[in-house]
């Protein structure tokens, strides 16, 4: 099974392909689309979905797994993300993908067994679950990463249920 997980961002949102085959996860390709600061929401937006329908077209997974928005501070960081998510939720549905979504509390608990855990922590269980050289770069790739890890590993406790 293909999993492709997605961070949101407006200016960053990063993505993690990884497959599992025969009860083993693999990391196929991350990466990040970027938006430049300088251009309007709109072409922001249309740039991350013509991105994502590419990756779709490419990768050809069966699921999408996103964050979900986590409270933040800055209303209107909260919102531009949040305008990011519907894009990318659209997206996803329109090309047939079964879409879950986390919260950071929720990957960081299938990656690690604690829902405070850093940054580090998370990075260091994807670079050790799938067997990565090194840790997955940017963080928001490596954030997809973990995002896709999380949506297989509850995917196959709630089948073993």
């Amino acid at each position: 099974m293909r999993t492709l997980g997605i961070d949101p961002g407006t200016a960053t949102t990063g993505f993690g392909v990884v497959d599992e085959i025969d009860k083993k996860l693999c990391l196929v390709d991350y990466g990040c689309i970027k938006t430049s600061p300088g251009l309007d929401m709109p072409t922001r937006l249309n740039i991350i979905s013509e991105q994502l329908t590419a990756l779709i077209e490419k990768y050809k997974p069966e699921n999408v797994a996103v964050e979900q928005l986590f409270f933040a501070s800055n209303a209107k960081t909260a919102i531009k993300v949040g305008e990011a998510r519907g894009v990318i939720l659209l997206t996803a549905s329109q090309a047939g993908l079964k879409v879950a979504e986390y919260t950071p509390l929720q990957v960081k608990m299938a990656l690690t067994g604690y829902g405070k855990a850093d940054k580090k922590q998370v990075q260091y269980m994807v670079k050790n679950l799938l067997k990565c050289k090194e840790t997955p770069k940017p963080d928001d790739a490596a954030d997809a990463i973990a995002i896709a890890v999380c949506h297989l590993n509850s995917r196959r406790i709630r089948e073993a249920k």
